[in-house]
């Protein structure tokens, strides 16, 4: 008995994530799958890291050989195909290396880096030797990277303290090697949030929404870059893309904003308006 090969050009919208497992389920690949799932796309990952945490901490991170990483992905485009990858969690330099050379091997599109950092919770979750490796290999790469305040201060070795800082900001990180950046302003206070896209040639746009009171905050820059990443993978064009991740994960968090998981930073409500897995032609 021979096995036929398929003929059909329909195919599901494919985002693969490379980023590390959150065993609590608000971050990390669990947060990312939920996403693609929840906007209508085909979710597959690389696992980089293993973590032992939930709404309070991280407790533990395990490191997965690299070779491994590089297998999965290797896995994944090889068979299924790739329309968009999501970066998150690259914990040491060995990985960023790899990670880079899959994309250039393989030629992955539309690509979001979100630069993770530090978890919600405070918790480090990447050496510091790692962060020139990343804007050196991966900036250059990305369609978009997606730093919060913190990361974008590590990355541009100043604070950023108010919400006038944010074009400076995003242009300093175009002169790293981006193609895009958008610098989320979520931790500046006030009652509304305000974040900044910027792209090549000074074009800005900026993004504001009410803040929205709640402690479950945990995974909305995993769930913010998958989106975008999502969105890409669908067809929609950067500046498209980005205002429609925002959209959801506006929704995410007032749908689950008084909601009780755990005893610290709870997760966002990722199914609150679940979308039919596109299919799409060729």
């Amino acid at each position: 008995m021979t096995q036929e090969t398929p003929t059909s050009t329909r195919r599901y919208a494919r985002v693969l994530s490379i980023a590390g497992s959150d065993s609590g389920g608000g971050a990390g690949i669990q947060a990312d799958l939920k996403t693609f799932c929840a906007l209508g796309c085909y979710g597959m990952t690389a696992i980089t890291a293993i973590t032992a945490q939930n709404t309070q901490g991280v407790r533990a991170i395990h490191g997965v050989p690299t070779d491994i990483l590089r297998a999965q992905i290797d896995a994944v485009v090889e068979d299924i195909g790739v329309d968009a990858v999501k970066i998150g969690m690259l914990h040491a330099p060995e990985v960023v290396q790899v990670v880079a050379e899959a994309i250039r091997r393989h030629r992955l599109p539309s690509v979001v880096l979100d630069p993770v950092m530090v978890a919600t919770s405070g918790d480090r979750l990447i050496a510091e030797e790692t962060v020139g490796t990343l804007v050196r290999e991966l900036f250059p790469l990305a369609a978009v990277v997606t730093p919060n305040l913190d990361e974008a201060g590590w990355l541009l070795g100043r604070p950023i303290t108010g919400e006038d800082e944010l074009g400076a900001a995003a242009g300093d990180l175009l002169a790293l090697g981006a193609r895009a950046a958008l610098l989320k302003g979520g931790h500046l206070p006030g009652e509304r949030v305000v974040d900044l896209l910027a792209l090549p040639g000074g074009e800005r746009h900026r993004l504001a929404s009410a803040r929205i009171a709640t402690h479950n905050g945990h995974g909305t820059g995993c769930t913010l870059s998958s989106a975008i990443a999502a969105h890409l993978a669908l067809g929609l064009p950067l500046v498209r893309a980005v205002e429609e991740a925002r959209a959801y994960i506006l929704g995410a968090i007032a749908a689950g904003a008084d909601v009780r998981t755990g005893h610290g930073h709870g997760p966002l409500n990722h199914g609150y308006a679940p979308q039919p897995q596109r299919i799409l032609e060729g």
